[in-house]
């Protein structure tokens, strides 16, 4: 088993590795810059060009939060939420989302987690439930590696250092099930369709969702709380349900702290369907 049922695509791996190489060798053959091939290449164009499609990329958010509007719209015509508000222009978390029970969950977006980015949250004090959503839309990333050191290298030191509690983290975006991030979920089901849901120009499969410890971990305290149940956390149970999701697909998070000699280290697994998906052994908090 992984961290994540889903794998990076390596043909599309293979082919974007070809490209790139093609792309920082034979640039120089490419626009009306008029420079030679050496002229080319000591000139920085390459490279400001490069730098100006990566932060073009990163930094438009539009269709990441249209998605997710589409996901709320949907779940809120069928019942599964009461209302939602977006709350980034003042905030470190996106929407505020409001159920049926009248609980009120946080969500904060987040890209593929095995960035900085993913250490910026802050749970609001109206918030009853706080949930990360991973949004990420680089086709040529691993999401193995990418949840991973979301869960245990970043969001479990976060959560132990600063005392903030994170009670689950959605991994879904519109990538997932096509042939850029084929799902394993609809690969082992009879009639693949059936798990799909359509929203909008998408055909979505059930989320993947990691249910976080109750409690923040403390080795003074309680060590290793237990992870929170689906139904404690609504937002996550609605999803679920709304989406399709089998419950032996569930992710439960366990983060056990301790002290070794003047250092506190967390030991971080994963488990899948009653079995062990991934686990760490006690890792130090090292900080930056």
């Amino acid at each position: 088993m992984a961290v994540i049922p889903c794998s990076s695509n390596l043909a599309l791996q293979q082919q974007i590795e070809e490209f790139a190489e093609a792309l920082a060798t034979q640039s120089h053959q490419l626009g009306a810059h008029g420079l030679d091939e050496a002229a080319f290449y000591e000139s920085g164009i390459l490279r400001g060009a490069i730098e100006r499609l990566r932060g073009r990329y990163s930094a438009d958010t539009r269709e990441k939060r249209a998605f997710v509007r589409l996901v709320l719209n949907h779940m809120q015509d069928r019942g599964f939420i009461t209302s939602y508000d977006d709350t980034r222009s003042a905030n470190r978390h996106d929407y505020l989302v409001v159920m049926p029970s009248g609980a009120v969950c946080a969500i904060a977006l987040k890209g593929c987690l095995d960035g900085n980015n993913t250490n910026i949250f802050e749970r609001p004090a109206e918030a009853s439930e706080f949930v990360l959503w991973s949004i990420c839309t680089n086709p040529g990333s691993d999401p193995r590696h990418n949840v991973w050191s979301g869960i245990h290298t970043r969001l479990s030191a976060e959560i132990i250092e600063r005392g903030q509690q994170v009670d689950g983290l959605v991994v879904w975006d519109w990538l997932c099930g096509t042939a850029r991030r084929p799902c394993p979920k609809l690969a082992h089901a009879g009639a693949p369709d059936q798990r799909l849901t359509e929203v909008g120009q998408y055909r979505l499969t059930p989320p993947c969702i990691y249910l976080f410890p109750s409690a923040i971990p403390d080795a003074a305290g309680e060590p290793d709380p237990t992870p929170h149940s689906l139904e404690s956390i609504t937002f996550l149970e609605a999803l679920h349900r709304c989406f399709g999701g089998c419950d032996k697909e569930l992710n439960q998070v366990r983060v056990a702290v301790s002290h070794h000699g003047a250092e506190v280290v967390r030991r971080t697994t994963v488990t899948r369907g009653g079995a062990l998906a991934h686990g760490s052994e006690p890792t130090p908090i090292r900080r930056r």
